[in-house]
């Protein structure tokens, strides 16, 4: 597995929990980052200075081997990624805690292996309106509502009624970023810019990998 010398990448598998580590509330952000965008980064820095997260961590998921999707880059290189476009971002991590659990992983079962793992953190668990939506259809999603606070921010065509929402779930406003992995991966194949969509620090790097994924 790849391992990036200077930035703060959170893995696993499980790590032991250390006496006097510091409490922390700590925002979960998972997804496929394929690839990683600007809108990805920018969203967590507005989160970080509109609540009390201390740290928001990217769980890149890893491919699930009983439903292959060949769209979906190879999980060492999304991580790499997604690790040099945060390396100097201060209070958000890249983790692939998920990549050592078994699989699928259920976005369940991950709140509570870290919950398991950081037993003196808080996490709060950030999805999308367009995920909020169908989040009925998610697992054990009664039990992520019962255990853990969720973050909502605003996706693109996603209507949310603010006045039916549980007590655990609230909306964050703000500017609404119209940036999609799917938009950038278009772009790749049909060789147009991509300049602004990305890190800069990647943008060459999402070019080359993509290229080179795309069935010929």
């Amino acid at each position: 597995m790849t391992r990036q010398a200077d930035n703060d990448t959170l893995d696993g598998p499980i790590p032991s929990h250390k006496e006097g580590q510091t409490e922390g509330h700590i925002g979960i952000f998972g997804g496929s980052f394929n690839p990683i965008h600007t809108g990805h980064i920018a969203m967590a820095r507005h989160l970080l200075q509109a609540t009390t997260l201390q740290e928001i961590w990217f769980m890149v998921s890893p491919q699930n081997p009983l439903k292959r999707n060949s769209y979906l880059l190879d999980d060492q290189k999304r991580l790499e990624m997604a690790q040099i476009a945060l390396a100097h971002e201060d209070r958000i991590k890249v983790s692939d805690f998920e990549f050592h659990l078994p699989k699928p992983s259920y976005t369940l079962h991950t709140l509570q292996a870290l919950s398991k793992t950081y037993p003196r953190k808080t996490f709060s668990l950030i999805i999308g309106g367009d995920n909020w939506e169908a989040f009925d259809r998610w697992f054990g999603y009664q039990d992520i509502l019962s255990d853990y606070s969720i973050l909502v921010y605003p996706r693109p065509n996603a209507h949310i009624d603010k006045s039916s929402l549980p007590p655990s779930v609230t909306v964050i406003d703000m500017p609404l970023l119209n940036i999609s992995s799917t938009q950038i991966r278009q772009n790749i194949a049909e060789g147009k810019p991509i300049t602004g969509l990305v890190p800069a620090e990647i943008e060459e790097m999402v070019i080359q990998n993509y290229r080179e994924a795309t069935p010929r």
